[in-house]
């Protein structure tokens, strides 16, 4: 499911008309980005939690040469937990 695709089926689950969605869902991606970014968590009960990692920089290898070795940066990336309710839904 693609972006337009979960817009049209939150519009028909809540009435409410597309462009009102969209904005919702808008605030939504911008609000968890922004908290994540300043190093905070979301979380939605049941759900899950949205949450940034740090990862540590380390040695990789070139794929178009085998035998170069590369140092990876570290960085900070995205992560999300699955909450119980998710998890269990799933494995009926």
């Amino acid at each position: 499911m693609n972006k337009a695709e979960l817009i049209d089926v939150l519009a028909t689950k809540t009435g409410l008309n597309k462009k009102q969605v969209e904005d919702v869902l808008q605030g939504f991606e911008d609000t968890v980005t922004e908290t994540i970014k300043s190093g905070n968590e979301v979380t939605l009960t049941g759900f899950g939690t949205f949450m940034a990692k740090d990862r540590s920089a380390r040695t990789g290898v070139n794929p178009q040469r085998p035998t170069e070795k590369i140092q990876i940066p570290a960085v900070r990336v995205p992560k999300f937990k699955a909450g119980k309710s998710l998890k269990d839904a799933l494995k009926k």
